[in-house]
């Protein structure tokens, strides 16, 4: 086997001052491809800053307080009003076209859904609320679960179901998940499935015994194991 040499220190210097000369050679070469890559990353990383701070973040604020009239219209159930606006302040509709891509133009989306869910447009409340992006852990399980009532609506058991046990898993808590599985084991009253039924009315009163449902849950578990004798 060939005996290895190891390079001496003044073989070592000249070996890091040749890569150093090449790699000043390439620079020199290239430096007009160079200045114009670091030019433009200066340029993207100044105007994403400049979005944020001049254009975006002006027109958050500004669709914040534009919607605060036609939120203030949809508490008083004024829903026309809430939904087209006023002379003097925009309504939702308005909203989504003016400032979309902003939270209250997503937000705008919900409420829509809602008021045609109110008025029985329920196609057109399926297809705004599924428009709404919902993180939250309330606004976001109701705005699914009212997709399932806007199914109920018209006839479509199945749909209604998925959508219900969608909402009940989405967020779980006191309020949204009790509140949909109790709509979901109605679904399954419906159909007859009274099996399906009791498991979910067990589930309210095993997770969720504090909440209004679960306050109630026993009659419904009686009434359904009734059923599901007398079926078989």
């Amino acid at each position: 086997m060939a005996k290895q040499t190891t390079p001496s220190g003044d073989e070592r210097l000249e070996n890091i001052g040749s890569s150093l000369s090449k790699a000043e050679q390439f620079i020199e070469k290239n430096k007009n491809i160079i200045t114009y890559v670091i030019a433009g990353i200066a340029l993207v990383v100044l105007g994403i800053w400049g979005y944020n701070n001049f254009i975006h973040g002006p027109k958050v604020t500004k669709a914040e307080n534009e919607m605060y009239m036609a939120q203030m219209y949809y508490e008083m159930d004024s829903l026309t009003l809430a939904l087209n606006g006023d002379e003097n302040h925009p309504g939702f509709l308005e909203i989504i076209d003016n400032f979309g891509g902003t939270p209250s133009g997503n937000l705008a989306h919900y409420y829509v859904g809602m008021i045609y869910l109110k008025q029985g447009l329920f196609e057109d409340a399926i297809e705004e609320l599924e428009k709404f992006d919902g993180d939250d852990d309330i606004i976001g399980p109701m705005a699914t679960g009212c997709i399932g009532d806007a199914y109920m609506e018209l006839g479509n058991q199945e749909e209604a179901l998925e959508y219900y046990l969608e909402a009940s898993e989405q967020s779980e808590n006191s309020f949204t998940s009790p509140m949909y599985l109790m709509r979901a084991a109605w679904v399954y009253e419906g159909m007859g499935d009274w099996g399906k039924a009791i498991e979910l009315y067990e589930k309210i009163k095993t997770e969720y015994k504090k909440s209004f449902e679960g306050s109630e849950i026993n009659k419904y578990i009686a009434r359904a194991t009734a059923m599901k004798n007398s079926a078989q």
